[in-house]
Formats: structure tokens, sequence, C-alpha cells
């Protein structure tokens, strides 16, 4: 079942499994506030079970590009366009985002983005990234990076 996220009343709803499961609601939230201000874009999520083609989409750019693969299992995901734009969100049970960027008229604004949740550790797997930090009032603390797609997908 699709979950439509509140970023005025933050929601563990999905992702009560994870270690840090408030910190990576209110990073979920975050991303729905910027959706919503930004493109009046209604944040909707699925269970994993639900996602599955969106979350292989994001695992074969991840592996082919970088031959990253996410150790943590999967919790919900969503794809959506805005125009000009599609975009294809996992969240993971350590409290890791990944999102892929993909602009149709620019082929430069291909990218894949990675979110920590506050309080979680950087994963093995992207241990060779640096991580900028952002203050959010919904996630405290954000870690990010990301890193331009060159193939096509």
């Amino acid at each position: 079942m699709s979950y439509e996220v509140d970023f005025n009343e933050v929601s563990t709803v999905g992702l009560e499994s994870s270690p840090v499961a408030d910190a990576l609601a209110g990073l979920r939230a975050n991303e729905a506030r910027y959706f919503k201000n930004k493109y009046d874009h209604v944040f909707t999520v699925e269970p994993a079970s639900k996602a599955k083609k969106t979350i292989d989409r994001v695992s074969t750019i991840l592996e082919e590009e970088r031959g990253i693969v996410i150790e943590s299992p999967p919790l919900e995901a969503t794809s959506f366009e805005v125009p000009g734009i599609k975009f294809d969100y996992v969240f993971y049970e350590s409290g890791l985002s990944i999102n892929v960027m993909w602009e149709f008229d620019n082929p430069k604004k291909h990218a894949v983005g990675f979110k920590l949740s506050d309080g979680m550790e950087i994963p093995e797997e992207l241990s060779s990234f640096k991580f900028a930090r952002q203050k959010s009032k919904l996630a405290g603390t954000i870690r990010g990076s990301y890193f331009v797609i060159k193939g096509d997908y």
C-alpha cells in the first residue's frame, strides 16, 4: 500500500525496522516538503516489495557506474516525474536515502544523490565519497554526496 508522506506530522510508517527510524522519517519528510514547495508534487512511497522495478533501476545504475552494491535492505521506494525531470528514491533500513535525478533535456543533469540520516555511520560501500552537512528542521543534520551518471539508462 502506498503512503503519502506528511511533512507536517512526521511519521515512521514503513520505516519502523530502521535503527534510526525517527531520523529517516525526518529525512523522508524533508524530501516531501521540498517536492511540494518546488513542484507542488505529493511525495508518495511504496513498500520495497511493491517497488521492485525502481529499486532494481537504482541498483543497476549504482553497480554499473561505480561498482556499488548497497548492503542494507530497502524499505521503501518511489518513482515520479516533475516537469522535465524523472526521480527515483529508495529509502534503506540503515537510514540511507538514494535518489536518481534524470533531467530529460540535459545529459549533464543525470546524477545519483546519497543522503545519510542523522545518527547513522557512513556505509562501507560509500566510504570513498566525501559528505557535506546540511541542517534540517525535520531531519536534524543530513550528510549528502552525489555523482554524475555517465551512462544511459
